[in-house]
């Protein structure tokens, strides 16, 4: 496991933030600490609870519920749900469902998250059933 912390804004229906985020390549998926994801947007149920292993030996977690927020790293934004988790040591934590999905790295010689701004851009695509498609 690997982690880099960096500040991030998370942006919500109800508010914004700026918080230091730790992007861990570890963690399967992205989670936030419970206040911090109510005072930024509406939480919602999952359709059924989900249960995380832990760390810690035989500790297992069960979740009930998620939020899909944005975030921006150096002005650029990516969004992605997070799990909404009552006493996460860290307020945000970027996990590796993100990370994959944005092509995020983890530079450890630079101490940096490196992506490809480009994949932040929307883009429309003729199908050849002439309909357009969005890509992000």
């Amino acid at each position: 496991m690997s982690v880099i912390e960096k500040n991030i804004k998370l942006r919500g229906s109800k508010g914004e933030a700026e918080k230091a985020a730790l992007f861990d390549s570890g963690a399967s998926y992205s989670c936030i600490r419970k206040e911090l994801a109510e005072k930024l947007g509406i939480v919602e149920a999952l359709p059924e609870p989900r249960r995380f292993a832990t760390a810690q030996k035989d500790h297992v977690i069960k979740e009930t519920h998620r939020i899909t927020i944005d975030f921006y790293i150096n002005g650029d934004r990516f969004s992605d749900e997070f799990m909404v988790i009552e006493d996460l040591s860290d307020e945000v934590i970027i996990g590796a469902k993100t990370l994959q999905a944005w092509r995020m790295r983890l530079d450890f010689e630079n101490d940096d998250v490196v992506y490809d701004p480009r994949v932040t851009k929307l883009r429309l695509c003729k199908s050849r059933s002439g309909l357009f498609m969005l890509f992000f």
